[in-house]
């Protein structure tokens, strides 16, 4: 059986420890860089003509979970499944990014809360008629 998570590139970022990283990724302006690994370049075709791009991401810093996270913006512990924390069961992350640039097989991008050679599993393109839910609403 193939590996499904097999990592497409790595996150080079100013982040260089868990503590240092913000809250979440729409609080990040820093710029980061992907790197994709070589064999991964020609997939890039085109997706300069997108604004901004899904990452999807491991989260290897990550060594356990909890069913029942406090967060910083309420009194009483949540369902992890109904926060961010990067403590998961199965350890992916993800943010919505801005794409500066793209200069061969790297990719500048602003607003990803994401640590030093953190390895990249996709890259999607954002596309606002879909990805955005206009009756979305906010739980918490």
């Amino acid at each position: 059986m193939k590996n499904f998570l097999n990592p497409i590139g790595v996150i080079h970022s100013v982040f260089k420890s868990r503590q240092d990283c913000p809250r979440q990724s729409a609080f990040s302006d820093k710029k980061a860089e992907i790197e994709l690994f070589p064999e991964f370049e020609a997939g890039l075709k085109d997706l300069e003509s997108f604004s901004h791009i899904h990452v999807f991401y491991l989260l290897d810093k990550s060594d356990s979970y909890s069913l029942s996270v406090q967060t910083g913006w309420t009194a009483e512990p949540k369902g992890l499944f109904s926060t961010r924390t990067p403590n998961r069961p199965t350890p992916l992350g993800y943010s919505a990014v801005k794409v500066n640039s793209i200069n061969g097989k790297r990719i500048e991008i602003n607003g990803i809360d994401a640590v030093e050679g953190t390895k990249v599993l996709d890259i999607k393109p954002y596309i606002p008629e879909i990805d955005s839910k206009k009756k979305a609403k906010a739980g918490c």
